[in-house]
C-alpha cells in the first residue's frame, strides 16, 4: 500500500500529454501508451515527486467532492504496478 506521506512521480521516460487526434490524455512510456480516464489524469497531473499522497487528496478535494485517500492510493497502485509511477519517501 502506498503511504499518505509518500511522494509519487512519473518515472523517467514517462510523459502525460494531451493527444489532439484522440482528444484525450495519453500516458506515453517506452513500452507503450495508456489512455487514462479523467480520474487518473487528475491524480497523475499532481504526481510531481514533491506532493505527498495526502497533499494530492487535499488538492483534488478542492475540485471534486468525495475524494478518498483509498481511491487515490488505488489509482496510484495500478500505475506503480505498470511501472509508470514511482513513489519516494515515507
Amino acid at each position: 500500500m502506498i503511504g499518505v506521506e509518500q511522494r509519487p512521480r512519473l518515472r523517467r521516460g514517462v510523459r502525460l500529454s494531451f493527444d489532439r487526434v484522440r482528444q484525450a490524455h495519453v500516458l506515453l512510456f517506452p513500452e507503450g501508451v495508456v489512455m487514462p480516464n479523467a480520474t487518473a489524469v487528475a491524480v497523475l497531473e499532481l504526481c510531481d515527486g514533491e506532493r505527498t499522497v495526502a497533499e494530492i487528496v487535499t488538492a483534488l478535494s478542492g475540485t471534486y467532492s468525495g475524494v478518498r485517500v483509498e481511491d487515490v492510493q488505488n489509482v496510484l497502485a495500478r500505475f506503480v504496478e505498470r511501472h509508470v509511477v514511482e513513489v519516494l519517501g515515507g
